[in-house]
């Protein structure tokens, strides 16, 4: 280990998009800084691959949903591409070989259940909404394939078992991204469109505009404050700078040690939240054959539940996008590669064709088994917690400040807010250095 302490103007922990936007701002100000993270590879929560066929695809983080703004304007300032979802009117719901009628009982009932939802979110719940879980309410639910359908729609859009969610939490959740039309929706809504060369490619294009001022596979493990500056050590060198931004979610700095300690407001919030729960994985096949008989856009409720999407590049190939969430996403944890590939195909196939169980390529991620994420989409309060909610306090503490999705006054746990968060952090920290003390980068 180098025991040499190295110096910056400003330390940055965590390599993802919120981390690198606020080096890259504060860099452009000609404020020197080092990003230090702890993965082997920069992203977070985007990782992108590149396909058998040659086609990049997102395992993280990926949509532009309408009004992300700032990731739109960052996939044209890096060079990228964006396009539109290929998606239909209202995606299918499938129960097991099963298509499920828009005007059955079943999906009445949850749509009723859902405008209920979204009437309570606009209202001011707390008491025991705050202790009472989503499965709680759920139970009152008339319908068991409404209740299976609803608890799969939670899963899908927070991450979370109906069981580990408050009522609150959800409907503060639903409040504050807009209602659960916008959540759910993909033309117009939160999975609006896709960047033709991933959006992990986003994370890996500002890592190289930093060059040498990314360090990855370079762990925190404690920030102390100075009189005059911050000491970061690490799983290489110590770091001294004179202020730190940290751009990990809440649950995942547990494992540093501050000194002095953190303010107990904020230790309470990192205890109080976990990370989502999610698994997600795309096929890859060498044309989207789906179209010829329909849309691949729909809603399995089967063992485990499945959110699908056709995430198809404009020229092709043809891209399947699954999401598990949830407990359900913790059980294909149990079986291997080829078991989790035949388990989720198989469900399509009656639906989709046989060809969707031969992909030419299988792209996998457990977020939930990812030790430097921790999960994913986003860090969630626990029931009874007061802490947590949306938008969350990103009030410095001293010379520290904070970053991440969590802390963006809007669209917190998507990209955009990512961004958002990383630029007020920079402009935040920019605003304490003065010219003619500030490390100029090289």
């Amino acid at each position: 280990m180098n025991t040499e302490t190295q110096q910056t103007a400003v330390a940055i922990v965590g390599a993802g998009v919120s981390g690198l936007i606020a080096a890259r701002d504060l860099q452009r100000q000609g404020i020197e800084v080092l990003v230090l993270e702890a993965a082997d590879r920069v992203g977070g929560r985007t990782l992108a691959e590149t396909s058998a066929l040659g086609s990049r695809l997102d395992l993280g983080g990926q949509w532009i949903g309408q009004g992300h703004h700032r990731f739109e304007q960052l996939v044209d300032q890096l060079g990228a591409t964006r396009f539109q979802m290929h998606t239909p009117k209202a995606p299918a719901i499938f129960d097991g070989p099963q298509t499920v009628s828009p005007n059955s009982l079943p999906l009445l009932t949850a749509t009723g259940a859902l405008a209920a939802a979204e009437l309570l979110s606009r209202l001011p719940v707390r008491g025991r909404w705050n202790t009472a879980t989503v499965q709680s309410w759920l139970r009152r639910v008339p319908s068991d394939r409404a209740r299976r359908l609803l608890g799969a729609l939670v899963e899908t859009t927070s991450c979370a078992g109906p069981e580990q969610l408050s009522v609150q939490a959800f409907l503060e959740l639903v409040r504050y991204q807009g209602g659960l039309q916008t959540m759910m929706k993909t033309s117009g809504g939160a999975q609006d469109s896709l960047v033709l060369e991933g959006a992990g490619t986003l994370a890996e294009r500002l890592a190289a505009g930093l060059g040498t001022r990314v360090r990855t596979s370079c762990r925190v493990t404690a920030i102390r404050q100075t009189a005059d500056g911050v000491v970061l050590d690490t799983s290489a060198a110590a770091v001294a700078a004179q202020r730190a931004i940290v751009s990990v979610p809440p649950p995942m700095t547990t494992s540093i040690t501050f000194e002095p300690p953190l303010p107990p407001e904020r230790i309470t919030l990192q205890r109080n939240m976990f990370m989502g729960t999610v698994y997600k994985a795309v096929a890859v096949y060498e044309t989207p054959f789906w179209r010829a008989r329909g849309d691949a856009e729909c809603m399995l409720l089967g063992e485990p539940n499945v959110a699908v999407f056709d995430t198809s590049p404009p020229a092709g190939p043809g891209h399947l996008c699954m999401l598990v969430g949830g407990p359900q996403a913790r059980a294909l944890d149990d079986l291997d590669t080829d078991g989790r590939r035949a388990v989720l195909l198989r469900q399509l196939a009656p639906h989709l064709g046989d060809a969707v169980e031969r992909p030419a390529s299988w792209h996998e991620k457990a977020w939930h088994l990812d030790v430097f994420a921790g999960g994913g989409y986003t860090a969630l309060p626990a029931p009874g917690t007061s802490e947590g909610f949306y938008p969350m306090a990103s009030m410095p503490t001293g010379r520290i400040h904070w970053a991440g999705t969590e802390t963006a006054t809007e669209h917190a746990g998507y990209i955009e807010g990512a961004i958002e968060a990383g630029n007020r952090a920079a402009r935040e920290v920019a605003k304490t250095i003065t010219h003619g003390s500030q490390t100029k980068a090289h």
